[in-house]
């Protein structure tokens, strides 16, 4: 049987996306993203912003060159998404009926910006479902941008709705929404990390989409000047906050947070071979180099198996062999 009915029978497995969601507003920086997409393959998701992205008065036939392009030929991975208006603008209703009816069988997502509450997010599910099922899509994902003091507040009613695919953190939002009482210093690091009303934003994000099987996607880093940066920021998005994706705003970034982010080729091969060994005990419990392990950690060793997976890492061919149809989820 494959992993995904063993470990997770009857239930809904946690969501697995690229690790490194590279945002993108001009022409030209969305045409150079597709082609980097296509050289690269589908190790990162691309979203084409609408909010930051158009110019004023051009609204509207920014959210058509969106459309077009995430409906067009090249988007072969269909993994681009859209960051459209936040409910409370007027633009809001018009990205949502512009890209979802002209591209809703290949649009990846829609990013909601600036949501003050649950009750935001239900009301952009309404509109985004009903242009959807108008073009023949259902359910497309929703990815959610907390950076307010209310989306704080309401996480965890957020991350488990089930249409809602992903939460970020809006750093830079976030520190203004304080009005000075949280330093500038807290947008960059190491004061991202360190600040703490920063810590207790970033890891209640994090912990409501872990206990709802989301996933996590931290802010950008702004030093787009320096690879190192970027490499470490995600370094320590991971490690200490939980935090399985990240974005980027510049296309020297992509890199370095992949690499940081997806699982080493040593631990995508003990994971392999811990899981081969359990498929070949029929998911009965085994020793591997001395210790004992059972479904508890092969859940574990699955995540880490998808995510190497979904970054390009080598895995053995048997293992390997387990995404061949598709059913990775």
């Amino acid at each position: 049987m494959h992993p995904s009915q063993v470990l997770f029978p009857g239930a809904q497995q946690p969501v697995s996306l690229p690790v490194c969601d590279h945002y993108a507003g001009s022409e030209k920086l969305m045409r150079k993203s597709i082609a980097l997409q296509q050289e690269l393959g589908p190790v990162f998701d691309i979203t084409f912003d609408c909010e930051d992205g158009a110019a004023a008065g051009n609204e509207a036939a920014h959210a058509e060159l969106v459309a077009s392009l995430i409906a067009g030929p090249d988007n072969r991975h269909r993994r681009i998404g859209a960051r459209v208006h936040d409910v409370g603008s007027p633009h809001f209703d018009q990205d949502v009926s512009i890209i979802c009816s002209g591209a809703a069988r290949e649009l990846a997502f829609v990013m909601l910006p600036k949501p003050e509450g649950a009750n935001d997010v239900l009301r952009a599910l309404e509109s985004v479902n009903r242009v959807c099922l108008a073009a023949g899509r259902h359910a497309l994902p929703l990815h959610v941008l907390i950076e307010t003091h209310g989306a704080l507040a309401d996480v965890w009613k957020i991350a488990a709705m089930p249409q809602v695919e992903s939460l970020s953190f809006g750093v830079m939002d976030f520190v203004s929404a304080h009005y000075g009482a949280i330093p500038g210093s807290a947008m960059r690091s190491p004061g991202q990390f360190d600040h703490p009303l920063m810590r207790r934003a970033k890891l209640e994000i994090s912990a409501a989409c872990h206990a709802h099987g989301k996933v996590p996607s931290h802010n950008v880093t702004t030093d787009i000047k320096n690879p190192a940066a970027v490499a470490d920021d995600a370094r320590r998005a991971a490690q200490e906050f939980g935090y399985t994706r990240m974005w980027s705003i510049h296309p020297d970034q992509i890199k370095p947070i992949v690499q940081s982010m997806s699982p080493s080729v040593e631990e995508a091969d003990q994971a392999a071979h811990i899981l081969l060994k359990a498929q070949a005990v029929q998911w009965g419990p085994i020793q591997h180099q001395g210790n004992l392990h059972d479904r508890a950690s092969y859940r574990y060793f699955w995540s880490i198996l998808q995510r190497a997976h979904a970054t390009g890492v080598d895995l053995p061919q048997e293992a390997a062999d387990w995404f061949a149809g598709g059913d990775s989820h």
